[in-house]
């Protein structure tokens, strides 16, 4: 496997376009290497291409890291899905169509997707001791701050990453149990603790909302011994698990009842999708009193799309 972009001299602070096998575009790259030996931290963002906030803040802290702040190395991939982003799609790889966050580990004779998912679990993962994966509401997303850490993965996995999503300053950490298709997902499996910041909405960014998101990073970072400065406190994050994630059967209009963040109780209306004459296609309901983690808030709602999802309660705090 190809790992030479985690091999760069000690004390540099590299940038660059990684060329990805079948693929027309190139991913840039900012690599800092440390002065002192140490763990390496892979940072993505721009796996879903118009979730602006995580994008920004990862240009954000590539452009402030410095070589002589760093233990180790940390290697930041701020726009994974380039050709997504340049044409301005929503979610899809401009070349295929194709979710890039649902598809890892990818195939190497597929699709543009494919290879990219390929690329980056066989070429980016194996070099990654820690990984961060920087994410927010899309075009017709939604939602409530939040951040995932693994539950799918070997324990030790599990606990640094719980221990990595404690740092960052979200109200709500969602113990994921998929263990497949998105990167931060397939990253464990492949024994890489990682955790997906989910900070942004409906495709829109601000600076503070970007900087917000570079400094979860950054205490992440502390607590890994990567980055100088005091490890910060755990927050006191209240751990959300049984996350339901509602997909309309069918194509409509959806008439959502409540907000990302309201805590709803089971049995509860999450809302309708109806179709062009208003009649109701389909209706859901909360099966848990659980917190809302994003919806869809465009009225079009093609089938197999987002509608809602929403966690539960773990019953225990983090203290």
């Amino acid at each position: 496997m190809n790992t030479d972009i985690f091999n760069f001299s000690p004390g540099t602070k590299t940038t660059g376009e990684l060329d990805v096998p079948g693929i027309d575009w190139k991913l840039p790259y900012t690599a800092v290497s440390g002065c002192r030996p140490g763990k390496t931290v892979l940072v993505t963002a721009g796996i879903h291409n118009a979730e602006y906030v995580g994008i920004r803040a990862a240009m954000r802290l590539a452009q402030s890291l410095s070589p002589d702040e760093i233990t180790g190395q940390v290697v930041i991939l701020p726009l994974v899905n380039r050709s997504g982003f340049e044409h301005r799609t929503m979610s899809a790889v401009y070349e295929d169509g194709k979710n890039l966050n649902r598809l890892f580990p990818g195939d190497p004779d597929g699709t543009a997707s494919d290879r990219l998912s390929w690329f980056i679990s066989q070429t980016l993962f194996p070099g990654a001791d820690y990984y961060v994966d920087l994410h927010c509401g899309d075009g017709f997303e939604k939602l409530s701050e939040y951040v995932y850490c693994q539950g799918a993965a070997e324990p030790e996995v599990c606990a640094d990453s719980e221990r990595m999503a404690a740092a960052t300053d979200m109200p709500y950490t969602v113990r994921s149990t998929i263990g497949s298709g998105g990167a931060f997902n397939h990253a464990g499996k492949m024994g890489v603790p990682a955790v997906l910041i989910e900070r942004g909405s409906q495709g829109l960014w601000t600076e503070e909302e970007a900087q917000k998101s570079e400094e979860d990073v950054r205490r992440i970072l502390k607590t890994l011994g990567i980055l100088q400065g005091k490890a910060p406190e755990p927050r006191p994050h209240t751990i959300l698990t049984h996350a339901h994630y509602i997909d309309a059967g069918q194509s409509g209009c959806w008439y959502p009842e409540r907000h990302p963040g309201d805590i709803v109780e089971k049995g509860e209306l999450l809302g309708t999708l109806r179709d062009y004459f208003g009649s109701v296609l389909e209706t859901h309901e909360a099966q848990a009193r659980a917190v809302i983690l994003f919806q869809a808030c465009s009225l079009s709602t093609p089938e197999g799309t987002p509608l809602i999802a929403y966690a539960e309660w773990e019953n225990r705090e983090r203290k």
